[in-house]
């Protein structure tokens, strides 16, 4: 419906239902390799991800490295100063979790989905994992429980344990953020009254709100 007419690559009229360019018709033999049916290769998959995701922070950068050498070429080099086999036989092998019974705080937000729906998918489970997650009333609340250990994890503004382990807002304690769930995302909202002042000239003496005074959202 939003496909671009000018874009050469477009396919007017007869596009697939998933959203992509090809045609209904070739969805099944487009898509077939999409997603490894074998479960190892799925989780080498996950492996491969996390690494180049670390090589490349930049999404940008890694596919133009791709476009540039080739993926086999880009293997082999990443390869060569982290063997990737390596690292996913570790990940194959897992072993028992240190805790089981956990306690994981969160903010009832969109971006805490992952951690509100993985309970009752079964994931945790899965994985041997006995999960109570914990609506928490806000920001500062998920910090000082954490703080006092109430929580296993918690589901945080990304700036917050840099803040916490420099002891900015709390007393310094090292904190450590083993996943990002998602960047960027923040809007300046107006209220209704204002939606005609589209220029930031016109804001003066505008008083705005952020959810946490270490959050992407102040800085």
């Amino acid at each position: 419906m939003f496909k671009d007419p000018f874009d050469p690559k477009t396919l007017l009229g007869r596009g697939c239902s998933c959203g992509g360019n090809h045609a209904e018709a070739d969805h099944a033999r487009l898509t077939a390799s999409a997603v490894p049916t074998a479960e190892e290769d799925r989780w080498n998959r996950v492996v491969d991800a996390a690494v180049l995701r670390a090589v490349f922070p930049v999404d940008a950068a890694r596919r133009q490295f791709l476009k540039t050498v080739g993926a086999s070429t880009a293997m082999a080099a990443i390869s060569s100063v982290l063997p990737l086999a390596a690292a996913r036989e570790a990940f194959a092998q897992g072993g028992a979790p240190e805790k089981k019974d956990l306690k994981v705080g969160f903010i009832p937000i969109t971006c805490a989905t992952p951690i509100i729906m993985a309970h009752p998918m079964g994931f945790y489970s899965k994985h041997g994992l006995n999960v109570e997650v914990v609506k928490t009333a806000g920001w500062a609340v998920i910090r000082d429980k954490s703080l006092a250990k109430e929580y296993d994890a918690a589901h945080m503004l990304s700036p917050m344990p840099i803040a916490i382990s420099l002891g900015v807002g709390s007393n310094p304690v090292p904190w450590t953020m083993p996943a990002i769930e998602n960047i960027n995302g923040q809007a300046i909202t107006l209220a209704n009254k204002h939606k005609d002042k589209r220029n930031p000239k016109d804001w003066k003496g505008f008083r705005f709100a952020v959810p946490f005074d270490y959050s992407m959202h102040n800085y």
